[in-house]
């Protein structure tokens, strides 16, 4: 509201009908301003209606972030038997005015994720794997040292107990991975592979056992592997794939990089494929806390 002073002030530089039609316009605002005060004012007695609500804050404050993707090229180690990716380039930007190229990949390459229906009759797909199952609370058990003795070691429940004892009892909807060191073979595809003279594969994986419990017991959305599969490498018969993405959970595979996360409280987001009726596909992998 303006004080007398500036009125006049304003009044003085104005001729007599321009000062008539400003006096006018204000009175008019004002009048409208006290209808609307008076219109808002509840009643005696009566209870005046909430403010609205503001829309919730959803704010990710993170100290650390960690890309736990391997990076994919045809150099990555694959399963026997499976073409590596193959890129091709189509356009350059100095000819062309862009840079593109086309990519000849199968689903399950380099860091990549398992979507239930690659063992399961009645999965669902990639692209319908449910949203806030792809962020979840993240356990890394560390099983390096067991691995260098024995490649075909698997995650046990002896592990998850003592895990559990460290750390707290796994929360509900939380992804458990396995940390074996493999990640660091990633640049031998023999070693990655640990393929033997009968081409046999030696890695560690998770056992039945564990995962029973973690699907039972835990409520646990997502197994996540710095090797080759969730199974151990001379399987032959995949127990683990089939009860795990039996179950409707995704697993991922060939992660990178889980010595840089804490054993317990950081959280991983999945940046799984959405490709209409993908068994699963190279994602994205990221952890922050």
């Amino acid at each position: 509201m303006c004080s007398p002073s500036v009125l006049a002030a304003a009044l003085g530089e104005m001729t007599r009908r321009e000062a008539m039609h400003y006096v006018a316009g204000m009175l008019s605002a004002l009048s409208l301003s006290a209808a609307r005060s008076h219109a808002d004012t509840p009643p005696p007695g009566a209870v005046a209606d909430p403010p609205a609500p503001l829309p919730p804050r959803r704010t990710l404050a993170a100290d650390h972030v960690a890309d736990l993707t391997h990076t994919l090229s045809p150099a990555f180690p694959i399963w026997p038997g499976n073409a590596p990716i193959s890129l091709t380039n189509k356009s350059q930007f100095r000819r062309d005015g862009f840079y593109a190229n086309r990519w000849d990949i199968g689903e399950h390459h380099g860091t990549h994720l398992d979507a239930p229906a690659h063992c399961s009759a009645d999965g669902p797909t990639a692209e319908k794997i449910a949203p806030a199952a792809l962020i979840a609370p993240l356990a890394v058990l560390d099983l390096r040292e067991r691995a260098k003795r024995e490649p075909d070691t698997a995650v046990t429940l002896e592990d998850l107990h003592l895990w559990e004892k460290r750390h707290g009892r796994l929360p509900p909807g939380a992804a458990v991975a396995l940390w074996s060191g493999w990640d660091d073979k990633a640049q031998d595809a023999k070693a990655f592979l640990g393929s033997d003279s009968t081409g046999t594969l030696h890695f560690p994986g998770f056992s039945k056992a564990a995962a029973e419990f973690l699907l039972h017991e835990r409520q646990i959305v997502g197994l996540i592997v710095d090797t080759l599969s969730i199974d151990i490498g001379p399987s032959a018969d995949f127990p683990v794939h089939k009860l795990w993405l039996g179950a409707g959970k995704w697993a991922v595979e060939c992660a990178a990089g889980l010595g840089r996360v804490p054993p317990a409280g950081a959280t991983v987001f999945v940046g799984a494929p959405k490709v209409a009726g993908a068994s699963g596909g190279p994602t994205r992998l990221l952890a922050f806390w």
